[in-house]
């Protein structure tokens, strides 16, 4: 259990700022939240007492996180002992958005195929990243009309997703290190790691990065190729793609009426879900 940060007694002066956050446990569940927590305090130079008298404002405009990773942090650093007021997490914006493109398959390329091939499980399977990061091939069964995943937790039917399947499993059976893969979303390349192989598990750090790449590029490909009538839409569509993350994608799934798979953001999905139908908002589409 964490011990809290308290006051230090009148007239003494408080320890160093890196001395006192190592007075402080992370919080269970929270180890790398709580490192990088006290990296952006420390960049200025904040102690755990000069956070809570201040507030995150300042924390927050040095590394320019959103009103969600504000919430995120501020949280983190109560369940470490520091007492900072936590804001309400602010609402999705948007709500709703056109998802398509991003399951689309466009090219043989393996690394546009294997994103192609998680977004449009996502679609309608919106498990979080570490869900997509340990899923085996095993556990996906294509039938004549969808995907059928298959894992502890239950089964899914996933519409929407065979055409994105069967391109990546033709891609992938050419090259013997992936056909052999037991991933879903296989390493396409050696990492640092010395454990880091071809057709081994990718991290989530990794996962994350190759999903911000293929938003930005179906972005690029979205202006490149839209005109007359529909350039307006495209654009809108690609300014919202350079900037969306998986979790925001999993989201906009969940809101717009996919099944959970997991409780983390079910209840703001189902707020969101409930204001677009108030709202005539169309869901989004299953692609």
């Amino acid at each position: 259990m964490s011990r809290s940060w308290q006051h230090p007694l009148p007239e003494m002066p408080s320890p160093p700022a890196a001395r006192a956050w190592q007075r402080l446990e992370p919080p269970e569940g929270y180890t790398v939240q709580w490192r990088r927590l006290i990296d952006a305090a420390l960049e200025l130079g904040l102690g755990p007492e000069e956070l809570a008298a201040g507030g995150m404002d300042d924390v927050a405009a040095a590394r320019g996180w959103k009103p969600a990773t504000v919430t995120l942090y501020s949280k983190v650093a109560r369940y470490g002992g520091v007492p900072l007021p936590v804001p309400p997490t602010p609402e999705p914006d948007p709500r709703t958005l056109d998802l398509r493109p991003l399951t689309e398959v466009r090219s043989e390329e393996p690394e546009h195929l294997r994103t192609v091939v998680w977004c449009a499980i996502a679609l309608r399977w919106p498990a979080p990243v570490g869900a997509f990061r340990d899923l085996r091939r095993e556990q996906v069964h294509p039938t004549t009309r969808r995907l059928l995943v298959r894992t502890d937790d239950g089964e899914w039917s996933v519409p929407g997703a065979l055409s994105a399947w069967h391109a990546w499993e033709a891609v992938r059976n050419r090259f013997p290190a992936l056909a052999e893969s037991p991933w879903v979303l296989p390493a396409l390349r050696r990492g640092p790691g010395y454990r880091s192989q071809v057709g081994g598990r990718l991290s989530s750090q990794a996962l994350q990065v190759t999903f911000t790449k293929h938003a930005v590029r179906t972005a690029l490909y979205l202006r490149a190729t839209s005109a007359g009538a529909r350039r307006a839409r495209a654009e809108a569509l690609a300014a919202v793609y350079e900037t969306l993350s998986y979790d925001s994608y999993r989201r906009l799934a969940l809101a717009g009426g996919a099944e959970p798979v997991a409780e983390r953001g079910a209840v703001r999905a189902e707020r969101a879900a409930r204001a677009n139908r108030a709202g005539g908002a169309p869901g989004t589409p299953a692609g």
